[in-house]
């Protein structure tokens, strides 16, 4: 039983929306941001980039004050307004060749520890420390956690229901994609919502682990300080966006790596061999069709990489994956990479054009090596998450990205 509950959000007045809504922090270009700092003083990122104003770079606990800071300053300039009543947020993007439909809520932290909430990636301590003193010093999160559910009629029709009232926000930004939100106030389909989710057994994170992980964090520490703890405290509970999993598009991570680990051209295709049935690709540039099927760039030439099922075992859900297959077969005993996430030989990248953009920095000897690998799927992250496994770093790529700065939920 999933338990959501609306909340009263700190949110961007009507009129200055498109201004203050920003997209991640890592998307922009470092031209870009400035730009945005120096001729936009309503974006969100004046709020996480608080030395801007000071013309110095800050980090740790005085950065984290100077953006408490900040965020005081766009409530008393009426840049953000807070709701009076718990609301749920009903949130839609649209853009060219993607459109989804879901819910800003508070989820519960008890259902992250109890499992209800699954994971199916690694979180580092570090990171889950450094959140959770952000979270505690800023008071307030203004980046959801992204969360998918098997699909449910009853959820899709009473949200579809309050898509045919006037919407609170509808703009569009400079990337052409369309926001739409709705505020849900009246007692009935909050009520309604809110039951509905509660037949929902699993949900699943698609996006935003780390932010889940020192939201638990932090609350069983302030709740191990609290003699008067109830359980209804905001600190309880984490902002997510909720949407149905058939609305997830999933893209794959290319992989690239700098050197053969001391091996030639040959070598390497004969030590790829043991795994693989190897096919010159004709048709220059091709991505990978089907499941276990890798393409590979290597000194100008395209190869296809088939897995041979005779060498190669299937034990669980994880070791069907292709990011996995992949380290196993051919990243660390052939290529010597054993920490993926932390070995400067290995690369990653994403996106439509990733494939070109591969090859040309292999072409220019930035890599000397590069794989391109099938999406992975919805339902192999639900088979992860389940049999309590975990991902190698960087094996997907998901969309929704969410705006930051649209919804703020107060701890």
């Amino acid at each position: 039983m999933a338990l959501i509950k609306p909340f009263k959000a700190i949110r961007p007045a009507k009129d200055k929306v498109a201004l203050v809504a920003s997209r991640s922090y890592e998307e922009y270009s470092e031209k870009e941001l400035q730009c945005t700092l120096e001729h936009n003083p309503f974006s969100f990122l004046h709020i996480i980039n608080p030395g801007f104003k000071f013309h110095k770079s800050l980090s740790g606990e005085e950065r984290f004050k100077l953006v408490k800071n900040r965020y005081w300053e766009f409530l008393e300039e009426k840049t953000f307004i807070k709701d009076n009543t718990p609301c749920f947020y009903l949130y839609q993007i649209k853009k060219e060749n993607f459109k989804c439909l879901g819910l800003f809520c508070a989820t519960s932290v008890s259902d992250y520890d109890k499992g209800l909430i699954k994971q199916h990636e690694n979180t580092l301590e570090s990171r889950e420390t450094l959140f959770a003193n952000y979270l505690q010093t800023v008071g307030f999160n203004a980046e959801p956690v992204l969360i998918t559910y098997k699909d449910n009629e009853t959820i899709a029709s009473l949200l579809k229901a309050e898509t045919k009232k006037d919407p609170e926000y509808h703009f569009t930004c400079t990337d052409k994609v369309t926001h739409t939100l709705w505020r849900v106030t009246d007692n009935t389909p909050l009520n309604a919502i809110q039951n509905a989710f509660k037949e929902i057994s699993q949900m699943y994170i698609a996006d935003g682990h780390h932010r889940s992980a020192s939201s638990s964090l932090l609350a069983n520490e302030i709740k191990q300080n609290n003699p008067n703890h109830t359980g209804q405290e905001a600190y309880n509970y984490f902002m997510s966006y909720l949407i149905p999993e058939h609305q997830v598009k999933i893209y794959d991570f290319n992989r690239m790596v700098k050197d053969l680990n001391g091996l030639t051209k040959e070598e390497f295709l004969i030590k790829l061999d043991t795994y693989f049935r190897i096919e010159q690709n004709s048709n220059n540039g091709n991505r990978p069709l089907k499941k276990h099927h890798f393409s590979m760039y290597l000194d100008g030439e395209f190869y296809m990489l088939y897995l041979r099922k005779q060498s190669y075992t299937f034990t669980d859900a994880l070791s069907k994956l292709d990011t996995q297959i992949l380290y196993k077969t051919i990243l660390e005993p052939i290529l010597g990479i054993t920490d993926l996430r932390n070995d400067e030989r290995i690369s990653y990248g994403y996106g439509k054009h990733n494939l070109i953009k591969m090859k040309d920095c292999i072409d220019k000897g930035e890599f000397k090596v590069g794989f391109s690998l099938v999406p992975i799927t919805i339902e192999e992250i639900r088979q992860i998450a389940d049999a309590g496994l975990v991902m190698p770093p960087k094996s997907t790529y998901i969309e929704p990205k969410l705006r930051s700065g649209l919804t703020i939920y107060e701890l």
